[in-house]
């Protein structure tokens, strides 16, 4: 039996909760079209307050997922999983139970809604109140929480089931905690109001800066220097820091203050590892962290998919990317940092997650997919990459596996050129390109005689030819230069050869149902298949489904193992868990521990062999269809 006020009442409302936000907006709008003053409107104030709260969670969300600014000062080390989004979903219930009662408050008691913009005298007030008042109530409330255990069990254990404190878990509670969380704020608010020296900007300012100092305890990141407290000592006691807080969630033991340790001093339960931990993690800032042992060189795509980022919205970017309309009133911001990026960004960490005791993590090359294709861009983005092998050389990173566009043939030869000009690197270089082309041909039908081929002459069309003439699939290679075909030609068995046959025109595939796209095709080319067909596709960015009746599969892609931890994010268009085949041929080069570099042309004998590495290791084929 569900405990009281343990479940929200307005749980199974999804999105539609907001609408109870409407009675607010319609009587502010109304006050201020017929008044026309917006100082006493409560009702606007209220849900600007609102916004602005809002504002200070997502801000602090964005910067501790900021790993470029963040990672050396990081408390605990594990990354966000989707479990952990997913049940911090709704954490705004709290905003909204708030912003009723602030509203029934201002009902029992109409003189608050009449309250001056400014009134020095209640700033004083309500610092007295918040630690003559809010700071003890506050502490004995969460002390009782976690000693009685009822109420840990019903209530405040929601709270403490986030792994990794974020500022969103602030609102992952029950009602009954955020019941006795309001009249802690309250408190020091409504004193002020009695005694007359309430005012707007009081309201604004306290509540404003309690949701600061709560999402800076939950933040995860170390932000406040060891030396303050060295210089002042009694400085920590009057203002906690994240890694004090942080041990509270972990240890649920001790650490039950507010904001002010001089509580727990009072109480005898301050957590005698709080200051040595503070200080280790506060020294050990400037430093690098743990080395990763392999990591993913990725690109940004477009303007609009840079937005599907953890530190833009890591609920936006825990689910497959989709382009959204809300995407759009942000484009030209978007437009400017790429400028930015372009003029002065270097390859920056973007995400992490942890697989049998090995750290993953995916760097960025802060260049656009249309850059790639600018002549005069080149060597640029060249630089960027080689620098990232590099890096990756000198920290010691066993394996760095280069992104669509970073391998492209006419950019590096496939990472060829890095390999050829360091040759005593220590990581290792891969492409991924194997895993790609068996991903391929193993959603292709073992009963299917006869492919239709774009893209022919890249190394992955290459590749898959030949393994499929070898299975005696009829391939037809779509490709102008009879010169390449027949190169490519030569390299099949003879008794193979004639599989391949040249097509120079779509019209040739009219009657092939099965058409693997190495080429960005038109809707116009894509009217040529037939009723029925189905697309594979290896060819960034996907094209258009613009055919209905037909099938499109996704870029070619494997979900990572069952016991990967830590992973947060989707990989551009992917589903959760799953990573492109060229992420996972690096996974799998760095755990089978192969020594050489997988750059340049495939070899073909080694398709299969990749393939059954990847299944050995818990890697899983993703339906195409």
């Amino acid at each position: 039996m569900v405990a009281p006020l343990s479940s929200w009442p307005w749980d199974n409302f999804g999105i539609f909760k907001y609408l109870l936000y409407g009675p607010l907006l319609a009587n502010g709008l109304y006050s201020l079209h017929v008044e026309g003053n917006i100082t006493n409107n409560w009702c606007l104030h209220i849900l600007f307050l609102c916004f602005l709260r809002v504002g200070v969670h997502i801000a602090w969300s964005s910067y501790s997922t900021m790993l470029f600014l963040t990672r050396n000062r990081r408390i605990l080390q594990q990354g966000i999983d989707f479990k952990q989004i997913d049940m911090e979903w709704e954490w705004d219930n709290f905003l909204l139970l708030q912003a009723l009662m602030g509203s029934l408050m201002v009902y029992l008691f109409p003189s608050l809604g009449y309250l001056p913009l400014w009134n020095a005298k209640g700033l004083i007030a309500v610092l007295i109140l918040h630690v003559g008042v809010a700071e003890p109530l506050f502490y004995v409330l969460h002390r009782y929480f976690h000693t009685k255990h009822y109420l840990f069990t019903h209530y405040h254990s929601l709270h403490h089931s986030s792994p990794v404190p974020q500022s969103f878990t602030a609102g992952n509670g029950t009602v009954l905690e955020h019941l006795a969380l309001s009249m802690v704020i309250g408190a020091p608010i409504f004193g002020p109001c009695l005694l007359g020296y309430g005012s707007t900007a009081m309201i604004f300012c306290y509540v404003l800066i309690f949701d600061f100092l709560r999402c800076l305890g939950l933040s995860n990141v170390e932000i406040v220097p060891h030396r303050l407290y060295e210089a002042i000592p009694v400085f920590k006691y009057l203002l906690y820091n994240p890694t004090y807080h942080t041990l509270h969630h972990t240890e649920k033991r001790a650490n039950f203050c507010l904001f002010m340790p001089l509580f727990d001093a009072i109480g005898n339960t301050v957590d005698e590892k709080s200051w040595e931990l503070h200080k280790e993690i506060s020294s050990n800032a400037g430093k690098n962290g743990k080395v990763p042992d392999f990591v993913f060189l990725a690109h940004v795509v477009d303007v609009c998919s840079s937005m599907h980022s953890p530190f833009v919205s890591r609920f936006f970017a825990s689910h497959p990317y989709v382009t959204r309309l809300f995407l759009l009133p942000a484009w030209p911001t978007t437009f400017i940092v790429m400028l930015v990026m372009w003029a002065r960004s270097k390859t920056f960490l973007y995400s992490f997650y942890n697989l049998r005791n090995s750290l993953h993590q995916t760097w960025v090359v802060p260049r656009f997919g249309f850059q790639y294709f600018l002549p005069f861009a080149k060597d640029g983005i060249n630089k960027h990459i080689e620098d990232a092998i590099l890096r990756a050389d000198k920290l010691g990173v066993k394996v760095i596996s280069l992104a669509a566009l970073n391998k492209n043939e006419a950019l590096n030869g496939g990472g060829t050129l890095f390999v050829e000009k360091h040759p005593n690197l220590r990581v290792r270089v891969v492409h991924g390109n194997t895993l790609t082309a068996a991903v391929i041909l193993h959603e292709v039908p073992k009963d299917v005689k006869e492919v239709f081929l774009t893209g022919a002459t890249s190394k992955l069309g290459r590749a898959i030819a030949l393994y499929l003439c070898r299975r005696k699939v009829r391939v037809l290679m779509l490709t102008l230069s009879k010169e390449r075909f027949e190169k490519i030609q030569k390299e099949a068995p003879v008794d193979c050869q004639n599989y391949l046959v040249q097509v120079t025109k779509y019209q040739a595939a009219r009657s092939c149902k099965t058409w693997i796209v190495g080429k960005w095709i038109t809707p116009r080319e894509q009217s040529w298949a037939p009723k029925g067909t189905h697309f594979h596709q290896f060819v960034v960015p996907p094209i258009l489904a613009f055919r209905r009746d037909c099938t499109y599969g996704d870029l070619a892609a494997m979900r990572l193992p069952d016991d990967v931890q830590g992973l947060g994010n989707c990989e551009y268009t992917m589903s959760r868990g799953v990573v492109h085949a060229c992420h996972a041929g690096g996974v799998v080069h760095y755990l089978e521990g192969w020594t050489h570099h997988e750059v340049g042309a495939l070899d073909v004998d080694r398709i299969d062999l990749v393939w059954e590495a990847a299944l050995k290791h818990g890697l899983k084929p993703v339906s195409s269809k």
